[in-house]
Parts: C-alpha cells; structure tokens; sequence
C-alpha cells in the first residue's frame, strides 16, 4: 500500500517538473494518446501538409482509429513554413498541449526548430518530409526518426544510371540553397564513382527562376546530359525554358524526382516529355498495396495521393508498429525506440526500413514523364541507405 508520505512526494515532484516548464509524458495526465500535428497549413506549401495531414490520419483510422490500444487527440500548429518560428511552435504541442508524439515537417528550415526542441526535451519526434541531412547525420537523436528521405538520396541513385545509359560528361544546376547543395553533394559521389565527370556547375540563388543566361552556357558546353534539382515552382518554370531553349531532345535531362513530382498537368506535360527521375515513389508504382492505398485515399479524401501523402501515410504505420510494441506506453522508450527501428514499413511505395540512424532504406525508382506521368521503368537503386555519416547511433 502507498503511504501518505509516497503519495505527497509523488505530487510534489509532478508539480515541480510542470512549474518548471519540463516535458511530461500525456499519459501521466490523459489516458488519450496526444499526437502534436506541425505542417505548414497556409502558405507556399499548404497542399504538401493537408496530404501528410490526410496520409497519417488514413494509416490510423485503417488501424481502428487507435494507436497501441488507445484513444487518440490531435493538436495542430500550423507552422507556416517560417524557421524563424519554429521553436516557438514546436514548444506550443511539446510545453503547452503535452503531446507525446510530435509530426513534422516539410520544410527543413522549420525541422531545424523542431529538431532543437525534441533533441531538448525528448519527445518523440517523426519527420514525413524534411530532408536536411542532420537530422540523420551529425545531429541524429534517439527519438527522432524519419520516412522520407534525405536530400541526397535521390540523386544518389541518379549518376550510375546516367553513366549506364552513355552520359558520361554532365552539367550539374541547382538554387543555391541547401536542399539544392546536398542532393549535388551526392549526385557528385554517385556520378563520378560509376566513371562520370561533371563538366560544370551552375546555380543560382534560392528562389530564383531566371534560368536563359545559364541554358545558354549550357547550350555552348554541349555536355551528354544535364542533372538537376529543383522543385515546385521554380521546376515547372525550368522545364518550359529547358525546352523553350531548344534543349529537350538534344541534351537529355535527369533530375530527382522532385523535378516533375506533381507538375505534369496540361500546360507542362509537353515540354516534360522523356525527362528521366529518381524518387522513392510513382503513382505508377504497380503493385496491389499501391493500388489499394490511392483507391482508399481517393475514396476518403476525393483526390488523388502524392508522394507526400505517402510519406504521412508511412509516419502512421511507424508509430502503429512502435506503440504497439510497448502497448501504447510510450514513456518506455527503449523498448518503443528498438521497435521503431525494427519496424519494416508495408508501403505503398514497398517495403521499407529504418536505418541505424533512423532514416528509410528503400527502394529508388528510375522514372520516366510519359504522358502526364512519372512511369516506372525499374529500380534505380535496391534498399539505398543514406551513409548517416557523423551519427552517433550508427
């Protein structure tokens, strides 16, 4: 039996932490699991965070609307894309709404925020989007885990298929920003290990779209093909000058699969045509759980998945798997932790898993715009692990 002088210290030191502004576990406080929502809900990305919103709530609902067996309450913040805010909002779900479960982001300035408060506090934090490296890398954390991708996984896998299909000189372009230089770091390593040799590199500064002084360069150096990363925006209006430069069919262009991720409609599509990709997913992907996932998604939400949607979908699954293992207590970390980086993920992009320093090993596809989509032609790269170089868990 628990003495009066148990029960009064018990108390005094729940109410020590809480005045002192420490996290505590919700489930100390609330018998609902309480799961923290942080997308950017306005602004530039606001579909990229209603399709994560909408995959991760379909992964739960699927699942009987429990995670490890209990109810569940949502609290969302919208980020706004804004990093300046992103410490700010992510204490709002970690201090003031207690959440046991924070998921976010998309844009990796704001995840650099996020990162700080979970590596601080120690709530569990899922990433369906962002892909700075450090999050995986030097700035890994037990309780941070991701099912995205890096930066530079797709265009690792991009430059020894260029090198097999006879591009052995290429120009690389990119925004100079640091998505931009980290998916060049590793088109770089990948290009030049399979026996390329990148020619020149072009960039301009971040969200710049001026693009006819450098296709015009790129024109008079006559490399075998051209490699980029862009996205959004900035993509769809390289695309239309790559062709309308006289470009498409003469130098074949590569890029990740950002590139035309979600851009092929009506007016673009015919200056995309034969642009080749590399992404983790296609909505071409054939296989019976990608098919089953886009009708579910189409029938609960009446449009059509993206790769986002997926990779919030995906988030869901990964916090099913682990709070199952401790049935719902995810105050036992190590044990929820292990199961998290045990999980293999059933994904409508494949089957996946978590790496030692909590990024997905899966599968690159090559793409190819055929129409208004990204076709699969194959796997560019089997089980691709990003090298999680300075973590200390690895």
């Amino acid at each position: 039996m628990t003495s009066r002088r148990q029960l009064l210290t018990q108390s005094a030191a729940l109410v020590g932490a809480a005045s002192s502004g420490l996290w505590l576990p919700a489930h100390a406080q609330n018998s609902k699991l309480r799961i923290g929502l942080m997308l950017p809900y306005t602004g530039t990305f606001t579909q990229l965070g209603v399709a994560i919103d909408n995959g991760f709530r379909m992964a739960l609902q699927e699942a009987g609307g429990k995670v490890g067996g209990r109810e569940v309450e949502f609290f969302k913040v919208d980020d706004e894309s804004e990093p300046s805010k992103g410490v700010e909002n992510a204490n709002k779900l970690v201090q003031r709404d207690k959440v046991d479960v924070l998921i976010g982001t998309v844009h990796s300035g704001v995840q650099m925020g996020i990162h700080k408060v979970a590596r601080e506090t120690g709530v569990l934090n899922i990433i369906p989007n962002a892909g700075m490296h450090a999050a995986t890398r030097a700035l890994c954390a037990p309780n941070v885990f991701r099912t995205s991708f890096t930066n530079g996984q797709p265009t690792q896998a991009l430059g020894k298929v260029m090198v097999e299909k006879g591009h052995k000189k290429a120009v690389w372009i990119t925004w100079k920003y640091a998505a931009g230089d980290e998916a060049g770091e590793s088109f770089k390593e990948s290009y030049t290990a399979a026996g390329g040799t990148i020619v020149k590199e072009l960039g301009l500064p971040f969200p710049n779209v001026e693009f006819q002084a450098l296709l015009t360069e790129i024109a008079s150096i006559k490399p075998d093909a051209v490699a980029c990363f862009f996205s959004g925006g900035g993509a769809a209006k390289f695309i239309r000058d790559y062709a309308a430069a006289g470009l498409k069919g003469k130098i074949p262009l590569y890029g990740s699969g950002f590139l035309t991720e979600g851009l092929l409609d009506d007016e673009l599509a015919p200056s995309a045509q034969g642009i080749m990709t590399t992404l983790h997913y296609s909505a071409s992907l054939q296989s019976k759980r990608n098919d089953a996932f886009r009708l579910a998604y189409a029938k609960t939400y009446k449009m059509q998945p993206d790769v986002f949607a997926v990779q919030g979908y995906d988030a869901g699954l990964l916090l099913l798997q682990g709070a199952a293992a401790v049935k719902g207590d995810l105050s036992n970390k190590k044990a929820l932790y292990a199961a998290m980086e045990g999980a293999v993920i059933d994904s409508p992009r494949g089957k996946w898993t978590m790496s030692k320093a909590h990024n997905p090993v899966q599968d690159m596809y090559l793409r190819v715009v055929q129409g208004k989509e990204n076709k699969v032609l194959g796997v560019a790269a089997k089980a691709l692990s990003d090298s999680g170089a300075g973590c200390k868990l690895v």
